[in-house]
């Protein structure tokens, strides 16, 4: 090996060193088990599922955007017609 090798092989075993060092003490970037994210808090499930609710309920209104857009009744025509004639 030249002297270009052996710097390239002491420089990724210093990070390699100063990674294990960090993650072993909690020290700097995220400092935490990465198996700590997987875990779900009860916080992110009222979360998850209050953002389930609106997705649902924005694919309701999708659904029935969907279903004036594609309608060519005059009925639909109407309904809308009279309700801009309500006050």
């Amino acid at each position: 090996m030249n002297h270009g090798e052996w710097m390239v092989v002491v420089i990724v075993g210093m990070v390699l060193a100063a990674r294990i060092y960090r993650d072993r003490c909690g020290i700097g970037g995220k400092g935490r088990n990465p198996f700590d994210a997987m875990t779900p808090r009860p916080a992110d499930d009222a979360e998850a599922r209050r953002l389930r609710d609106e997705v649902r309920a924005l694919k309701e209104r999708i659904a029935v955007l969907e279903r004036i857009a594609t309608d060519h009744s005059t009925s639909l025509d109407r309904e809308i017609e009279s309700l801009r004639d309500r006050p």
